[in-house]
């Protein structure tokens, strides 16, 4: 055998080493490192699920109760509000009218009519389907493609972003909708046809909006006043969510990776071959296959 022929034969078993190296470390992330990792992240969402102030997995407490005071500038608004599970069941709500300070709005909140926080229920419901989704793996079960860890991961991440962006990202809503809502017909007494108030989560705060309409010369515009308070609970929620989060797209990244370095190895592996076992002919073919895989552009032999 010519010295050429042996350092290609010597190439090629490198490569073939390499890829069951590789094919080795991968089998064992999708055998060991994805349940281990799963287990791991079930805890944290566990953890989190503690943290709502509702009845979900393994957390068997009753609805929790906080009160909290508002605060807003100039105490042109003012609020203590007691919030049970995801609804407001007591609130009383002080607001001066804007360009008329010298008036000052009342109204409340009562327990038998409570206003539904709506984003809580959501986030607790996505966080409860993330955990299940996990809970569906058997913690033996042998994945055999990375299109099935893949498939796991994807639906557990959809889950965890629509929990995290229910807490983060209110749900616009239209001043008509607001003033039609049923939340609008908690409150006691009811406020003018012109003014709307409306609770929302936004981060680790609860917010108290208050938005005053004016009718000019046929077009209705609208000022608002906010006031908001701190809730613990929320920043605790949010920050596991976003560890949960970092943790299952690290995971999904690395079998990614894992099977795209796979792919290309295994086409190193053809390749070699073909300059070692093919005739030229053929191996044209295969660097026209490659060229076209990988987008680059590579010379004719």
């Amino acid at each position: 055998m010519a010295d050429c022929e042996k350092e290609e034969a010597h190439n090629l078993m490198n490569v073939i080493h390499g890829i069951s190296a590789i094919q080795m470390e991968f089998e064992w992330v999708l055998h060991e490192e994805v349940h281990s990792s799963l287990s791991q992240l079930r805890n944290i969402l566990m953890e989190c699920a503690q943290r709502f102030p509702l009845a979900l997995f393994g957390n068997d407490q009753h609805n929790k109760t906080d009160r909290f005071v508002f605060a807003a500038p100039h105490d042109q608004v003012k609020c203590v509000a007691v919030l049970t599970g995801d609804s407001i069941t007591n609130a009383e709500v002080n607001f001066k009218v804007q360009r008329q300070q010298n008036i000052n709005m009342r109204t409340s909140i009562q327990t038998e009519h409570p206003w539904k926080l709506q984003q809580i229920q959501d986030a607790a419901n996505h966080l409860q389907q993330a955990i299940a989704h996990i809970d569906n793996v058997d913690r033996h079960y042998p994945f055999k493609t990375s299109d099935e860890v893949m498939h796991v991961l994807g639906n557990i991440l959809g889950c965890l972003q629509r929990s995290r962006t229910s807490l983060i990202v209110p749900r616009k809503k239209t001043i008509d909708d607001l003033i039609k809502s049923r939340n609008m017909k908690s409150l006691n007494p009811n406020l003018p046809e012109n003014l709307a108030i409306s609770f929302y989560i936004q981060s680790y705060k609860l917010v108290l909006a208050i938005y005053q309409l004016e009718n000019a010369h046929g077009n209705v515009k609208y000022e608002t006043q906010q006031a908001e308070c701190s809730v613990p609970w929320l920043n605790d929620a949010l920050v596991l969510l976003t560890i949960a989060l970092q943790l299952c797209q690290r995971l999904k990244d690395k079998v990614s990776l894992n099977k795209t370095i796979l792919n290309f190895f295994t086409l190193s592996e053809i390749f070699f071959r073909s300059v070692f076992f093919l005739n030229t002919k053929i191996l044209q073919l295969v660097l026209t296959f490659l060229q076209q895989w990988l987008g680059n552009e590579i010379y004719h032999v």
